[in-house]
């Protein structure tokens, strides 16, 4: 994610050649749209973005992605590049940039991953989610959640038995100053809960619109594995 003109262009270049499926933003809100539809393997990201600072997409993609993330940007200084680290990045590049070294990087990235047996797991009576692939099912049938709503229990997920903000959801999924996707919020939180309900799981999401929400660990067998 970069808004440079000329960097996405080259970056296209470089990744189509090493055979990956290249998607380019030039912003938050437009890289956060972007990765929760497409759930990508790896993440490049600029820190210098028009709509923000890039340690708020990192933060917000740290609640509800595990996927690798490489910063590439101009920033030189030790104290971003510990930042960064610290943050949830998994490597970090400055500009300008070798190509081979930035392929080669991704590919360590990559092999890098976690197994998907060594992923934690959430179980929360009949709810099971793999923390590692986003895998969800409720009594062993699978959600059918659309992407926004699997990164929104996601996020619950990851904070189960406590408040999360609706500020604090809204920033995860659309980025900052996204006020205005407060009804949009609401909306999904709806759908999720029907969903879970259709296959047992009622009283799973608690909280209101006003406030914030909660996934329920009350009256449930929960296993952190």
């Amino acid at each position: 994610m970069d808004d440079d003109p000329a960097i996405g262009r080259l970056l296209h270049i470089v990744l189509t050649g090493q055979r990956y499926k290249a998607l380019w933003s030039r912003s938050i809100s437009d890289g956060l749209a972007q990765a929760v539809e497409s759930s990508p393997d790896v993440v490049i990201l600029e820190l210098d973005l028009p709509d923000g600072d890039g340690f708020a997409m990192l933060d917000a993609l740290r609640e509800w992605s595990v996927a690798p993330v490489l910063i590439l940007t101009e920033r030189p200084g030790v104290a971003d590049k510990v930042r960064a680290l610290d943050a949830g990045a998994n490597d970090y590049m400055n500009k300008p940039f070798a190509p081979e070294e930035l392929a080669a990087r991704l590919r360590v990235l990559l092999r890098s991953e976690p197994a998907t047996s060594d992923a934690p797991l959430l179980v929360l009576g009949g709810l099971r989610i793999e923390m590692g692939t986003r895998e969800m099912t409720m009594d062993g049938h699978p959600l059918g959640l659309t992407a926004t709503e699997k990164a929104i229990l996601f996020i619950l997920a990851r904070h189960a038995g406590w408040l999360v903000p609706r500020e604090h959801l809204v920033r995860a999924i659309w980025g900052p100053g996204a006020d205005g996707k407060i009804h949009d919020l609401k909306v999904h939180i709806a759908n999720l809960r029907r969903k879970l309900r259709e296959h047992g799981g009622s009283n799973l999401v608690q909280g209101e619109g006003s406030v914030g929400y909660c996934l329920s660990t009350s009256d449930h067998d929960r296993a952190a594995l």
